[in-house]
């Protein structure tokens, strides 16, 4: 499913993966569904796949393949359908945290500026705040953590006072009202990279990627098999040290529990000490790749 997403670092993640053909395996973003087809060819009669969306959009992109399960649903849940689905744990989770480049590119869903369209950034349409919500609702001090956290903007407060006053003559309810709200904060130079990470903080807050990621790595820890891989794919310096973390220490903000004798706690090691990021080539190809790192653990 190219057209819907072309995924990142594909052969070097699912290599990473799948060490038993016969395992079953997670596929927590399934999106296109460009990683779970990669990983469906590199298992044999008895490998099994299960995949996680909460977009319903990525339904339409389902394999038909009886060794294939596709679960509507936030992957925060992964470690309870490890429960349903395995016996014992998953033998490997994969996770690109990436946007689908359908999303981004599906004017209505209201996730990238270059479009004029409804502020939504919903990764779940049924429920939920949308961004529309948030920038007409949270206070400014709100705004401003926001924007600070998430976005990791220095001006986040002249931007937050922008957008309460600019509310206050009429609701922002749409991209180019967004934009005009904070205009007199984008800088003369590189407003393109400025707004995608204003943008960036709100899709964050609309859909509590951070909370979810904690929960999924969390949850990934106790769904995997002694011996099973976590490969996740990250893009921004927020999750990726997230992810870090907890890879190294157990926890997502670095904190490392050790027992009575001194030894961590932490339910995984990390496979590859640096992260594996993309060649030139597929830099060249596809350029939502540029930001990408690919980080390894395994459950001990």
């Amino acid at each position: 499913m190219s057209e819907y997403h072309n995924p990142v670092l594909l052969h070097e993640s699912v290599d990473a993966l799948v060490l038993n053909p016969g395992g079953i395996y997670a596929d927590a973003t399934f999106g296109g569904g460009g990683h779970s087809r990669e990983i469906m060819s590199r298992l044999d009669g008895n490998g099994r796949l299960v995949s996680f969306d909460r977009d319903e959009d990525a339904l339409a992109n389902a394999i038909d393949d009886p060794r294939f399960t596709l679960v509507h649903n936030n992957f925060r849940f992964i470690h309870n359908y490890s429960l349903l689905h395995t016996e014992g744990g998953f033998d490997g989770i994969l996770a690109d945290l990436g946007v689908s480049s359908h999303q981004f590119d599906t004017a209505e869903r209201g996730f990238s500026f270059r479009y004029s369209a409804q502020l939504d950034m919903r990764m779940n349409v049924q429920g939920g705040k949308t961004a529309a919500d948030i920038v007409n609702s949270y206070t400014q001090e709100e705004l401003e953590k926001v924007l600070r956290l998430y976005s990791e903007i220095d001006n986040a407060r002249r931007v937050a006072q922008l957008i309460v006053a600019a509310r206050a003559k009429a609701p922002i309810l749409t991209t180019d009202d967004l934009d005009n709200a904070i205009a007199a904060a984008l800088p003369s130079f590189a407003e393109h990279k400025y707004l995608a990470k204003l943008y960036q903080g709100l899709r964050i807050e609309v859909n509590q990627e951070m909370r979810s990621l904690q929960k999924f790595l969390e949850g990934s820890a106790k769904a995997l098999r002694q011996g099973g891989r976590l490969v996740v794919i990250t893009y921004h310096s927020l999750e990726d040290r997230m992810v870090k973390n907890f890879i190294k220490t157990g926890n997502v903000d670095g904190s490392e529990e050790k027992d009575m004798f001194g030894r961590s706690n932490a339910p995984l090691k990390a496979v590859n000490r640096k992260p594996i990021l993309p060649s030139e080539e597929e830099i060249e190809s596809n350029t939502r790749a540029r930001s990408a790192k690919l980080r390894i653990a395994e459950k001990i």
